[in-house]
């Protein structure tokens, strides 16, 4: 995807579009008991506790790149373990948010349109790619991991509620 349609109002959007959906899956998931949550229930990440945790997991992971967060301790392969306790998920989740929400309305053109050099553990290779690419990629995964949480909620008779966005109040 050229980096030219990605623009910064883009990222505002999907940021904040990023933040509403997690509030109402997390809000779904706390409906649930922990048993429910930690549930093996078929999906790569196994639950819906190890699903959200390996979904904050890359967003950090990509934001240590972009934005010079904090790395993440543990492998890729161990993050759906990121966080053992709900509630702490939960607030590193809400705190991921709040920070990629300002991250994104600081976010220039000149920056998005650059070229994102890292050594990615996944291919266990350096890489390079255009940025906006890369933001792409990342709301994408969001987007990805939270689908499948959602499926695990309504399976586990929780209702999160409309994820299409142009059914969302306006975002910023």
């Amino acid at each position: 995807m050229p980096a030219a349609m990605i623009t910064p109002a883009y990222v505002r959007t999907m940021a904040a579009y990023n933040a509403e959906m997690n509030r109402r899956i997390y809000a779904a998931a706390g409906r649930l008991g922990e048993a429910e949550r930690r549930r093996d229930r078929g999906a790569f990440w196994g639950s819906i506790h190890g699903t959200l945790s390996h979904l904050l997991w890359g967003d950090r992971m990509w934001m240590s790149r972009f934005d010079g967060w904090e790395k993440p301790t543990q492998p890729l392969k161990q993050s759906g373990g990121l966080h053992d306790d709900f509630a702490a998920l939960t607030q590193a989740r809400a705190a991921a948010d709040e920070a990629l929400c300002d991250w994104a309305g600081r976010l220039e053109a000149d920056w998005l349109a650059g070229e994102q050099r890292w050594y990615s553990g996944a291919a266990g290779r350096e890489m390079a790619a255009p940025r906006g690419f890369l933001l792409a990629h990342m709301f994408n995964h969001q987007t990805h991991h939270r689908g499948q949480v959602h499926v695990l909620l309504t399976q586990a008779g929780q209702d999160p509620g409309d994820t299409d966005l142009f059914l969302l109040p306006p975002l910023d």
